[in-house]
């Protein structure tokens, strides 16, 4: 069967208002670039007339600004899940102007199968090359893309030149069964294929191929600095040191790492361990460091839901694919996610806090319990499930204005029976087997910043005794403070009492 050649502007013209739309990739790593845009182009003129057009968008993470952005923009966008990173998106969220769900990556793709969003009506897959029986070789990306693709009624493909076809065969394609038929993921170790290397699409549902030349929309990651190298010095003391008590086999265990400065950090320090060994990851992104670490031999496997690099490190991985091709798989984000395997695999999980509170309960996602940052993304897939789970943040932030240690966190993410260790660049919190007043001090005295130290045992000492102790009124006293004055520091406990 052979497809039709299409613009993005026909392919567009098939989402109507209302629509559910689904799309492939996951960060802005295989994502589409083209028809996204020519709907926000359709949404505007449909405004223009006094037209009402707005549709939902079901994405496996974060998207380019050619589609959160420019869908946001348009006010094209009704109904949005889950992570996200673009900044218009961000404000339109915390205006109330959009529906944002932010859920946990690995339940995406089953909740939508589920049935728990509505159906898929239009289905927009990324490719670098299709079959005329309607096999999808994906590119930089998964997310959800055989989960979209399997229930819409229409099939978009973006035929993406810019890369040639370097990307077939790194990709593993497995979709579980749902309940009551599911069986266990037989992952059992990080290099394990269980699938195919390609999505499996039905032919008559391709309305189209959209041919396309466009590089991926990586984003820029800040370089380390002595606080984010201090961190991940940190971790890997923490790490060596759980592996010289025998906490860690001597083999060592696969990682899990968020995204980000924090992060790569982190795996620049374990890379030049020269005491830690060589490592496998299991996670849902890979960015350069982890290709460097690849290359130099620290990281022996990686496997991921997406290649969230820049466009010169993607380019360098597909002019030596044959080198890359035994190293690197990319799965579903159900897969790569999946709660199963990382307890399986006993993944170190190493995620990101905006804040953490005294007792270890972990707010990621909004600023003042109140304004959206990005989402939660798949750290919550990890923590509960990891081996240790691992939160890191800098002690302070804003020139000391803010703490990340705070008595109460203004939101719930990871809450304290999940969170093992807390690290900042002050120190090491090990909260295991430890109860609250113990996780307490561990946190006030390794992890909270000189300036804030005091300030928080003084918040202990005035709380309510108990098994965790609290002053009601004062809890959230700290970023009262932030919003009133400007800064945490300026917190005043008389006023609570």
């Amino acid at each position: 069967m052979s497809f039709k050649i299409i613009t993005a502007a026909e392919a567009a013209s098939h989402v109507k208002h209302g629509y559910n739309v689904g799309l492939g990739g996951f960060t802005p790593a295989g994502t589409p670039k083209t028809v996204t845009a020519e709907i926000a182009r359709i949404a505007e003129a449909e405004h223009a007339a006094g037209r009402p057009f707005q549709i939902g968008l079901f994405t496996g993470a974060s998207t380019g600004d050619s589609c959160d952005g420019a869908l946001t923009r348009a006010k094209a966008l009704r109904y949005r899940a889950p992570y996200t990173t673009n900044g218009d998106f961000r404000k339109a969220v915390n205006a109330g102007e959009i529906a944002y769900n932010d859920i946990h990556l690995s339940q995406m793709a089953q909740e939508v199968r589920y049935g728990f969003m509505g159906k898929v009506d239009v289905a927009i897959l990324e490719a670098c090359d299709v079959t005329p029986d309607g096999k999808v070789y994906l590119t930089a990306g998964v997310g959800i893309a055989p989960t979209v693709a399997r229930l819409a009624d229409k099939v978009i493909i973006e035929l993406n030149s810019a890369y040639d076809t370097a990307p077939k065969g790194l990709h593993d394609i497995y979709e579980p069964a749902d309940p009551p038929l599911r069986r266990e993921i037989p992952v059992y170790k990080p290099s394990d294929r269980i699938g195919t290397p390609y999505v499996q699409v039905n032919p008559a549902k391709i309305v189209g191929i959209v041919e396309v030349n466009r590089p991926d929309e990586a984003r820029p990651f800040t370089d380390a600095d002595p606080i984010t190298m201090q961190i991940g010095h940190n971790v890997a003391h923490f790490l060596i040191s759980d592996m010289k008590r025998g906490i860690i086999p001597s083999t060592f265990l696969p990682l899990q790492s968020g995204v980000g400065n924090v992060a790569n950090a982190v795996l620049g320090a374990l890379g030049a361990d020269a005491t830690v060994p060589a490592f496998e990851m299991y996670t849902e992104v890979i960015q350069d460091s982890v290709i460097d670490l690849i290359r130099s031999g620290r990281c022996k496997f990686g496997s991921t839901c997406s290649l969230s690099v820049s466009n010169d490190c993607l380019q360098s991985i597909y002019d030596d694919i044959e080198f890359f091709k035994d190293k690197l798989v990319l799965r579903p984000s159900e897969i790569s996610n999946n709660p199963e395997v990382a307890r399986r695999l006993g993944l170190i999980s190493m995620n990101t806090a905006l804040e953490a509170d005294i007792y270890g309960n972990v707010n990621s996602t909004h600023v003042c319990g109140t304004k959206m940052m990005n989402g939660i993304g798949g750290s919550g897939d990890f923590t509960r499930n990891a081996y240790i789970s691992i939160f890191s943040c800098p002690s302070v932030a804003k020139e000391g204005k803010i703490s990340a240690i705070v008595p109460m966190v203004s939101h719930v993410d990871h809450n304290e029976h999940s969170v093992n260790i807390m690290i900042t660049e002050q120190g090491i919190a090990d909260l295991r087997g430890k109860s609250p007043m113990e996780r307490a001090k561990a946190i006030i005295e390794n992890c909270a910043h000189p300036d804030y130290r005091q300030l928080l045992w003084d918040y202990l000492h005035m709380s309510v005794k108990g098994q965790t102790c609290h002053n009601v009124r004062a809890a959230l006293g700290m970023h009262d403070a932030l919003q009133r004055k400007g800064d945490m520091r300026l917190t005043d406990w008389s006023e609570f009492a």
